[in-house]
């Protein structure tokens, strides 16, 4: 089975459509106030108006309200919830659809960690002080590999790019990458050719 590839950030009908038919799998919307790339509800659900039933439309929070989630799983269709802030077991798993805890990994105390949380699948991420998430910085992949022994679904994230994501896919095996800033001209607005070359080098890693 190929690796799930999820592009995330998406600001715009234009990149959406780029995107899917690149081969994208997953399409991510960001609703955190302190992004660069956050969108509101209402933009996203004229984005995920475009996107296949068959393409997963993410929902990227941060501490929400849980008002705010349940607001853009019914406006967007969301299908699964990725939580990037403090967030509890309990928290993820209330609303109804299925869930991804993400993790800004420091050392191997982070992977310890994460089996408290019974999502569907755990994102691990760079840490960087102040920051949760979309920071273009990478981590220990060695790291990332003990995870995926712990039998979850592993998403990576963190500096990937079409460059470097293939090498990532064979050293960790993960079920799905994750990838913003690396196909990014700026902040919320996707390279085209970089989408399409980072979907072609992860969908032709060998497992």
């Amino acid at each position: 089975m190929s690796v799930k590839v999820k592009i995330c950030g998406i600001t715009n009908a234009e990149d959406a459509q780029a995107a899917v038919n690149a081969g994208a799998d997953l399409i991510g919307f960001v609703f955190a106030d302190e992004s660069p790339r956050r969108v509101t509800v209402e933009q996203a659900a004229a984005i995920a108006r475009i996107v296949p039933p068959f393409v997963v439309r993410v929902g990227l929070f941060v501490n929400a309200p849980g008002e705010l989630v349940m607001e853009a799983i019914g406006a967007c269709g969301l299908q699964l919830l990725q939580f990037h802030g403090e967030e509890t077991p309990e928290y993820c798993r209330q609303f109804g659809a299925m869930s991804m805890k993400a993790f800004r990994v420091k050392g191997a105390e982070t992977i310890q960690t994460l089996p408290s949380y019974t999502t569907d699948a755990w994102m691990l991420d760079a840490y960087v002080p102040g920051q949760h998430g979309g920071t273009g910085h990478s981590f220990n992949w060695d790291l990332a590999v003990e995870a995926v022994k712990l039998g979850r679904p592993v998403f990576l994230a963190g500096g990937l790019t079409p460059e470097n994501v293939g090498e990532a896919i064979r050293k960790v095996q993960p079920y799905g990458v994750d990838v913003s800033s690396g196909v990014e001209l700026a902040p919320g607005k996707k390279d085209h050719t970089k989408v399409r070359a980072f979907i072609e080098a992860a969908k032709s890693a060998q497992l």
